[in-house]
């Protein structure tokens, strides 16, 4: 069972990287969210995963 703790990322603002992300004009093709580090991470449509 998981300790009852603040997240470090907040919905809010993944809501608000995905947007400023399309705002400037990115096609999100993948996110990731690591809670642990406290960081969000968009990759653009068609980015290779092995880079």
């Amino acid at each position: 069972m998981m300790a009852n703790r603040p997240a470090v990322v907040t919905k809010t603002e993944v809501a608000r990287s995905i947007a400023a992300a399309i705002s400037a004009g990115l096609k999100i093709g993948r996110i990731e969210v690591d809670h642990r580090e406290g960081k969000v991470v968009i990759f653009p449509v068609g980015m290779d995963d092995s880079a």
